[in-house]
């Protein structure tokens, strides 16, 4: 039984090259953000949304690299299930900013 338990885990960890790269990538895309942030030379519109793309990109990264989240037949589930929170995550929120701005519309009308 431990034997089984071993080989599962030995099968879906990554190796040291691997980890490497993901941390290489994961300094090189939250030093660029920072350094756009701390010496401002693009206006600030275009900033936020470099922030905001090497943000999902760094996402991207971590769930490859860290999380060992991809296209294998073997993930599929776990892929499925990270879209539906993501997607159950996005409904609440959404909504929920839906539900308090009509909210707040209705009553300032009064």
């Amino acid at each position: 039984m431990a034997n089984a338990h071993n080989e599962h885990a030995e099968g879906s960890h990554g190796s040291v090259k691997s980890y490497a790269i993901g941390f290489v990538l994961s300094v090189i895309l939250t030093l660029i953000p920072f350094g756009l942030v701390m010496y401002p030379t693009l206006p600030k519109d275009m900033t936020v949304l470099i922030v905001v793309a090497f943000a999902v990109i760094q996402i991207v990264v971590h769930l490859y690299y860290f999380l060992h989240l991809d296209r294998s037949p073997e993930q599929r589930e776990n892929v499925s299930a990270f879209l539906f929170t993501g997607l159950v995550i996005a409904l609440l929120v959404g909504l929920s900013l839906w539900i308090m701005f009509s909210i707040h519309t209705s009553m300032m009308a009064k």
